[in-house]
């Protein structure tokens, strides 16, 4: 028996000893770092914060070795793919679901418009291809992840930082506890998907309850989509992508142009680019390619561009586009012919 209690106690030393080789260094917190430490005394010098404070939550986070490991660019890139990239967003489920989202938030989605200028399926599109219409928001700490990719992913350091301060001051004007804020692998947030530094400059409080929640109100955020689009230069009315059509590849330059709209229509023309679109209009070409197929071209105007300050990528601009005509279509008649008649 004395033999079996001294084996049992050894075995919790060992076990006790072993927990603790465990934890270090790997579980070291983000209070430990001497990055996070100038980062908490310099928010104290500039806004007013309590360091300490601040270094008690950063005690509670570690960097996030996942959020490193979705940030990173693919060591094998795949080719660019606009055939394997559309039906990830214009689908069946998303169109479904947009319409019924339009049906349900038809008044505010109006009112918008009404106010900005951007019409309701691209509002619309935009929260489908960003969270599913807010199903899927994000299951990472805002703070940890900012955190991680502020400290421990140089590439990108001084962006993240800026954004992990923008956090910080977020959470504090509307009285959150920034380790209760939930979002994307790179700290956006909400139904909307905005990083802090947007919310601070573009939400608004669109349901009147004198807070922007983009977390819990879709009114918040259907209001900052379009405030945000609004602010990036939305002109209402106007076109966003046309098709064009081309019976050789187009020279390199007109692409190396970029997606902000700097060519002319007729200049275009008169390379063998056709397109419906006003001769004097200015435009950026799109490529969206395909290994394997054709290659499809379409003309993006100020409102596509206007798109990717969302999103840098014009397959995603396209996809918001597209996905927001399947909608548009599908909507009952009396909306649909209310929005035809604009």
């Amino acid at each position: 028996m004395e033999r079996d209690l001294k084996h049992f106690f050894g075995a919790l030393l060992l076990a006790a000893f072993s927990t603790i080789s465990n934890a270090a260094p790997g579980n070291k917190t983000f209070a430990d770092a001497p990055a996070a430490i100038d980062f908490s005394r310099d928010l104290a010098q500039r806004h007013g914060f309590n360091a300490d404070e601040l270094l008690a939550q950063f005690a509670q986070i570690q960097s996030n070795p996942r959020v490193l490991e979705l940030i990173k660019p693919a060591t094998s890139p795949q080719q660019r793919s606009w055939e394997r990239y559309r039906p990830r967003f214009v689908n069946e489920r998303r169109i479904n679901a947009g319409v019924q989202f339009w049906q349900e938030n038809q008044l505010n989605l109006a009112r918008a418009r009404a106010l900005y200028g951007v019409p309701e399926e691209i509002i619309v599109a935009i929260i489908g291809v960003e969270t599913h219409y807010g199903t899927n928001t994000g299951g990472f700490l805002v703070f940890e992840a900012l955190a991680t990719l502020a400290f421990d992913y140089p590439r990108r350091a001084e962006f993240f930082r800026t954004e992990l301060e923008q956090f910080l001051l977020l959470a504090r004007e509307n009285n959150l506890d920034p380790l209760s804020i939930k979002g994307s692998y790179a700290g956006a947030i909400g139904i909307p998907q905005f990083m802090p530094g947007s919310q601070r400059r573009y939400a608004v409080d669109f349901d009147g309850d004198q807070r922007v929640d983009l977390a819990n109100s879709v009114n918040d955020a259907i209001g900052s989509v379009a405030r945000f689009l609004e602010q990036h230069g939305w002109l209402a009315g106007q076109a966003i992508a046309t098709r064009a059509r081309t019976s050789s590849e187009p020279a390199r330059s007109l692409l190396d142009a970029g997606i902000r709209p700097t060519l002319k229509v007729a200049d275009l023309t008169e390379q063998g680019i056709l397109t419906t679109a006003e001769p004097q209009a200015s435009v950026a070409l799109i490529d969206l390619v395909s290994p394997g197929l054709n290659t499809e071209y379409w003309l993006g105007h100020e409102n596509f561009y206007v798109i990717t300050r969302y999103n840098r990528s014009s397959f995603y601009a396209m996809s918001v586009f597209q996905l927001a005509e399947e909608i548009r279509q599908r909507m009952p008649g009396p909306i649909q012919a209310a929005v035809e008649s604009r």
